[in-house]
């Protein structure tokens, strides 16, 4: 494969333009893992170090050691640049400081974690945003991230690990990044973790039973390498492309499916489509679209259209090239894309044609070297073929055409009878190429022969002797005549090629001109009203139709949009929106679908899921879109998907924002209000328990005041408690704990409240001990008795129990009353969620969510459920097999 220009080939200008602007920025080396513990970091040093040693400028901008000696043993001797402190709800967080890595200006800087989010009140949301900030200064960056954090992976990584990412960064940031993929086994891996070389002993053990199984590593793995590999390999057709270097250079596979308007076109795709994911590769749909295509009628064009977007929606890139012939077009695209496969169709022909043509199939073969060309047959045209536009105005062209191309002929006979009379001129006859070359240029290759032949019957005529007959006396009068009539019928072909290819260009350039201004229109919107009248508008502009826009609404579809302006559908029109959005597929006039209605509806989807409908309509109650029309109409409805799309992710993400305000804020006011109430309650508290009653009318009083301080109080707490788990500054300290122990101490202090109800503790010395935090447990248990005493039926009995169970142990906490309404079982964790209707109406919200909260920090989970014995509540707490003690006697 030789690496030196290919003379015929020019440089790719959007490859040149890439590499152009590369031009005075850092390099971004980025050190690929599949999970943590992998070795990026150190990796990252090691390679820092050899810079510096080599005589660079190193600094570290950030690197997280998390405890790891052998990588704090890297760190010493770098320069690092003190990190920047920003005050946080009451916290001060450490972050990479942009500015002062920018005035220090090194040769290259060190930055871990590149997926990180930014503390609040920084220049940049995120950290790769500062990245690329320091390359566009012109200073070299290595950087390290985990390959579960790329936002195109982020679902099929949640698919897997059943952990769903929240620190994401784009795709785009590896684009132009030389990658390094640190990678070791599975196994080895696991080992590092049970070592204690990547968490602490405690998270060792749960990590290992949840993200760090080994066939969650073995496929992160797998996705860390192909996507390193894809990187590199458009990186490197970008390089061929922008140094017109030759070859397919096939580092990995690459499909291109050639497409027609067959009807064996769609089985053509699904093939590419299973070969694509056996192999693993990209591929691509690309019709060739030659002079032929302005004779399809509408049933090709339907078929060719559907079997685009099939390609689109299965995954695949589509392209439609205009070119000569299919062999030119498919050979060049087949080299621009640098394909190592090719699958095409080859219908039954017979032998006759194949003589007379040739084989395409065999053409195309030699034309592709080093191109696999997988050959598959075409299913039998059972469909009937529409007869194709041209035919059906007229196979022959229209007859103003050959009143104007006799006319020519006419005109230039008596042009050449003039200057015949002046002299004896010989070549008169070359004068009839005129209006030969206007009639095929005009009117067509038919009207260009018919043309040519009336030429020479009246070169013939009038200028050949004996004139004013048909006759020719001298032979070599026969050979000028029979020349003439050869270049008269080769000309009008040539010239009615170069109108077809003009026409085909034309037509190809308009539709491009039209997507690309439709493209920079729903760039500029930002709300969803204004994007659904720019659709409806230029859609029925570029194609002379009336358009609706329907968006759901509270699961109705919405009359959103319409041009010109529109109020209402009819039942049927409803109808067929409806099914269109319901099936993912076109309905009404047009389709197979509810014909009855006058508009066409087609779905706007996005990732499989329906955004939007579209209806088309004429008011000339013709066809909706022309045949010819609907690629051009699928293809701008898959851009405004695209910006549907985009305006509901910039809603959500204001919303989130939203949210995150609202939270920060809750959460300083809770913060603020319970530390001022702390302080004057515990003197309350003090100033009670020192007061002594001197009558029992006092004594009650003072009870009743002591018992809604200490309410108070726990209110207090709780109000704190949720402080800490929303701000995730829960400090815990993991010890055995013994159930029955724990049980008998919560009852213990919650014994005013508990007072009435029997407390039964059904659970077995023989229990192994739990590994948790005894406070974080005791307020568990605490907030789950004093829910059962205060929502349970007054007096009724509140039972305790465990039970061990595989895989784990179980501790339930049952009242009897009425119970929790169905439906209810998970909302009722949440904060501030007080259920209407039920037992559970009224009280703060607090105490079930700070359970749930403290549970799962402990590597616990809790649920509800009403019993099934009687009528009332089951709280249950589930602690894992790895959270039991193996020092307790039941063991």
């Amino acid at each position: 494969m030789s690496s030196h220009p290919d003379p015929d080939r020019r440089p790719d200008p959007e490859a040149l333009l890439r590499t152009a602007a590369q031009e005075g920025r850092g390099r971004l080396k980025v050190l690929l893992g599949a999970a943590p513990g992998v070795g990026k970091t150190y990796e990252m040093l090691t390679e820092g170090a050899a810079r510096r040693r080599g005589g660079a400028d190193v600094v570290i901008g950030v690197v997280e050691t998390h405890g790891r000696a052998e990588t704090e043993a890297l760190v010493h001797g770098f320069e690092i640049v003190p990190r920047r402190g920003v005050e946080y709800q009451g916290r001060t967080l450490d972050e990479m400081d942009l500015d002062a890595i920018l005035a220090r200006r090194p040769r290259l800087v060190l930055v871990d974690e590149l997926a990180h989010t930014n503390a609040p009140g920084s220049r940049h949301d995120k950290r790769y945003q500062d990245v690329e900030e320091l390359l566009a200064a012109g200073i070299d960056v290595y950087a390290t991230v985990n390959i579960q954090h790329l936002e195109s992976l982020n679902d099929i990584v949640a698919s897997f690990t059943k952990v769903r990412v929240r620190e994401t960064l784009p795709d785009r940031v590896l684009e132009n990044a030389e990658i390094e993929v640190v990678d070791i086994p599975p196994d080895e891996l696991i080992e590092r973790l049970k070592e204690g070389k990547v968490y602490l002993p405690e998270e060792a053990t749960r990590a290992l039973g949840h993200f760090f199984s080994k066939s969650n590593l073995s496929a992160l793995r797998e996705l860390a390498l192909r996507r390193a590999a894809q990187a590199v390999d458009a990186q490197m057709l970008d390089y061929l492309r922008a140094h017109a270097l030759a070859g397919t250079w096939a580092g990995g596979d690459r499909l291109v499916v050639a497409v027609s308007e067959l009807p064996g076109a769609p089985e053509l795709v699904r093939a590419a489509k299973r070969i694509a994911d056996a192999l693993r590769a990209p591929w691509t749909a690309v019709h060739i679209e030659t002079p032929r295509a302005s004779r399809f009628g509408d049933a090709e064009n339907a078929r060719l259209a559907a079997t685009l977007h099939l390609a689109s929606q299965l995954g695949a890139q589509v392209a439609s090239v205009p070119a000569e012939t299919v062999l030119d077009g498919l050979t060049r695209f087949v080299a621009d894309a640098r394909a190592t496969q090719l699958i095409v169709g080859k219908s039954a022909r017979s032998r006759w044609f194949e003589f007379l043509h040739g084989s395409v199939v065999d053409r195309l073969v030699r034309g592709t070297p080093g191109v696999a060309v997988h050959v598959l047959p075409m299913a039998e045209n059972d469909a009937p073929r529409s007869v194709p536009r041209r035919k059906q105005r007229s196979g022959w062209g229209k007859p103003a055409g050959y009143l104007v191309s006799l006319g020519l002929t006419a005109l230039v006979t008596v042009i050449g009878a003039s200057i015949f009379a002046a002299g004896s001129i010989t070549n008169i006859g070359l004068l009839y190429l005129l209006p030969v070359m206007v009639a095929a240029t005009r009117y067509g290759v038919r009207t260009g022969v018919v043309t040519g032949l009336a030429s020479s019957l009246a070169y013939n005529f009038f200028f050949i002797p004996p004139t004013r007959t048909f006759t020719i006396q001298d032979p070599q009068n026969i050979l000028t005549l029979l020349v003439l009539m050869g270049v008269a019928v080769v000309s009008s072909q040539l010239a009615a090629r170069v109108r077809d290819q003009a026409m085909l260009a034309q037509r190809s350039a308009g539709q491009n001109s039209a997507l690309a201004g439709f493209a920079r229109l729903l760039t500029g919107v930002s709300k969803r009203s204004e994007l659904g009248q720019v659709l409806c508008a230029e859609v029925g502009r570029l194609l002379d139709a009336n358009t609706v826009l329907l968006l759901p609404v509270d699961g109705q579809l919405v009359l959103s949009a319409a041009f010109p302006p529109e109020d209402r559908l009819e039942v049927i029109e409803q109808a067929a929106a409806r099914w269109a959005f319901d099936h993912n597929t076109a309905a009404g006039r047009g389709s197979d679908t509810l014909t009855a209605s006058e508009w066409l509806f087609q779905p706007i989807s996005a990732g499989g899921a329906v955004l939007a409908v579209m209806g088309l309509a004429r008011l000339d109650a013709g066809a909706p879109v022309r045949s010819d029309q609907l690629p051009l109409l699928l293809s701008l409805l898959d851009q405004a998907s695209l910006a549907l799309e985009r305006i509901g992710l910039e809603a959500e993400m204001a919303s989130v924002t939203q949210l995150k305000e609202r939270d920060r804020l809750r959460a300083a006011l809770l913060s603020s209000v319970s530390h001022d109430l702390r302080t004057p309650l515990t003197t309350v508290l003090g100033m009670l328990a020192e007061m002594r009653p001197a009558s029992d009318e006092q004594e009650a009083q003072l009870i009743a005041a002591r018992g809604e301080a200490e309410r108070l109080s726990r209110f207090v707490a709780n109000l704190l408690d949720m402080v800490r788990i929303e701000s995730g500054a829960l400090h815990q300290s993991i010890e055995p704990v013994d159930l029955a122990e724990a049980a008998a101490s919560a009852v213990h202090d919650l014994r005013r409240i508990l007072d009435g109800h029997p407390i039964g503790l059904d659970i077995s010395p023989d229990l192994p001990f739990v590994s948790v935090d005894p406070q974080l447990f005791h307020h568990c248990l605490i907030n789950l008795l004093e829910n059962a005493a205060k929502y349970g039926d007054p007096g009724a009995p509140i039972i305790i129990a465990a039970r061990r169970e595989p895989g784990g142990l179980t501790l339930h906490v049952l009242d009897e009353g009425p119970g929790l309404p169905p439906g209810e079982e998970a909302r009722i964790f949440e904060t501030f969620t007080r259920i209407e209707g039920s037992d559970r109406k009224g009280g703060t919200g607090l105490g079930l969510a700070i359970v749930k909260g403290f549970a799962e920090a402990m590597g616990l989970s809790v649920s509800a459920s009403n019993r099934s014995d009687v009528s009332g509540a089951c709280f249950t707490i589930r602690v894992p097999e790895a959270r039991l003690s193996k020092g307790s006697s039941g063991e």
